[in-house]
């Protein structure tokens, strides 16, 4: 057990050499963690640490337990199992060009004004005058721009107030199960973004993993298929209180109607559910009929939570920032608004987006064409993509109003179509049962390439699996 030198209040001061560096500073320099440096026995006190045994430490080397809900967990999240094989292939394969349309991770640069922008606001941080550490007045800027150029097309359709500014929509979609109560079920597309469900069952919304059906009891699957047109059924989530919603829906590349968010709304609203609608992908809608917020929808206020994200808006995947609109009409059964608790959340675990994100944000929406622009550039990956594969013969979805297009192999696994166009196409892609059973038999292929390498992908699909 440690002890400390009497006279000293810790560890610590245990080492006179760690106060013996020039200026007062602490000495970094040989021999600061030497055993010899130590205090001799005569001089050292009673232990630090009194009180009653610890629990015992079985195998490991703490007492304290573990989250038992990881117990339960797929082996591994679907992404990182993706790199891994990818990083495999090229340990084999050092000459191979490969191309990857898998991980839907933006390539194209930022436009030249938004990294200026981001640049100026970093050299800034270095004057008296500029610099900013939380709550920085750009934020309640960004909140106003957030309302007037994506919630304003004919009225305001949220107040800035209602706008939360983050690191992005997915750490959002994992803050907000610090909202509902531990006995509170989810609903979940499938497929769906692996997110939804992973966080769910780390937050204990589940009743075990089930092998056979590759699902976890207690959440509540509605599955999205080519036969309902990738809108489900919604009757399953009568038994859950919370419904998880991607749309533009990812893996499928689908994307609701008007008429399917207002029956989406109105089950919710009859039912007393609370919708987490994922936008991230709203930016890409070009269909009148498919709306890009769920607040476009009459009533939606009063039982939809948004979350959004620059990220596939703006390449800003390593610039981090997002936002969550959170109404204040939405209420809890005690009358409790979701707002308030909501506000409690994010002031309590976490400090705000990074400040340079945020100017970068700013100067987002004062830019988008230039920004729109990348989105459509993308767009034209996926419609080479989704052309190549029907011209191949297969049956393919998305690719219209998302960048992925979701390819069908009929009779066929998922990881197995993965492996076969890895090893012999050199694309990596995303196989459909990652994201759900009902995914299986496909896989995702992702337009956020560079355009030269969607083009040599492309060539390489024909090859294969072009009719002879």
């Amino acid at each position: 057990m440690r002890t400390a030198p009497v006279g000293y209040p810790g560890p610590e001061f245990a080492r006179p050499s760690a106060y013996a560096g020039p200026g007062g500073f602490p000495y970094a320099g040989p021999g600061l963690y030497d055993e010899s440096m130590m205090y001799p026995p005569h001089m050292m006190g009673p232990p630090i640490v009194d009180g009653p045994p610890s629990k015992p430490k079985g195998k490991g080397t703490l007492s304290c337990p573990r989250n038992e809900n990881f117990e339960s967990m797929g082996k591994g999240y679907l992404f990182p199992v993706i790199g891994k094989k990818k990083k495999e292939y090229m340990e084999k394969n050092p000459d191979a060009k490969l191309v990857s349309l898998g991980v839907g991770d933006t390539t194209h640069p930022l436009p030249p004004v938004i990294s200026a922008a981001m640049s100026a606001y970093a050299e800034g941080l270095a004057t008296w005058d500029a610099y900013e550490g939380y709550d920085p007045a750009i934020e309640g800027t960004l909140k106003e721009k957030i309302v007037e150029v994506l919630y304003s097309a004919d009225r305001p359709l949220v107040d800035k107030s209602e706008v939360f500014v983050s690191d992005g929509s997915k750490c959002d979609l994992g803050r907000l199960q610090f909202l509902f109560g531990k006995d509170a079920k989810v609903a979940v597309q499938d497929p769906a973004y692996p997110v939804y469900v992973d966080s769910s069952v780390m937050a204990g919304r589940h009743e075990g993993f089930n092998e056979s059906t590759k699902q976890y009891n207690g959440i509540v699957y509605m599955p999205c298929t080519a036969e309902n047109d990738f809108f489900p059924d919604l009757t399953p989530a009568l038994a859950a209180d919370i419904i998880v919603f991607c749309n533009p829906n990812n893996p499928t590349g689908s994307c609701a109607t008007r008429a399917n968010l207002q029956k989406l709304v109105n089950f919710a609203r009859a039912h007393g559910k609370i919708i987490i609608y994922d936008a991230a992908y709203f930016a890409y809608i070009k269909d009148p009929n498919c709306p890009r917020t769920i607040y476009e929808i009459d009533g939606a206020r009063e039982v939809a939570i948004e979350t959004n994200s620059f990220s596939k808006l703006a390449g800003f995947t390593g610039v981090r920032l997002g936002w969550t609109v959170c109404p204040k009409d939405i209420k809890f059964s005690d009358g409790n608004p979701v707002h308030n608790d909501w506000s409690r959340i994010m002031a309590t675990v976490f400090n705000g987006a990074p400040n340079m994100a945020i100017a970068g944000g700013i100067a987002v929406l004062d830019n988008m064409t230039p920004v729109m622009e990348i989105v459509e550039y993308y767009m034209q990956n996926a419609e080479l993509i989704r052309e190549t594969f029907t011209k191949c013969g297969f049956t393919c979805y998305g690719g219209v109003n998302a960048p992925y297009v979701f390819v069908h192999f009929p009779g066929r696994d998922s990881w197995d179509v993965f492996d076969e166009i890895l090893n012999e196409v050199q694309v990596v892609t995303t196989p459909g049962v990652g994201f759900g059973p009902a995914g299986q038999g496909y896989v995702r292929i992702s337009a956020y390439g560079k355009k030269e390498d969607c083009i040599l992908a492309c060539q390489r699909f024909t090859e294969r699996y072009g009719q002879k």
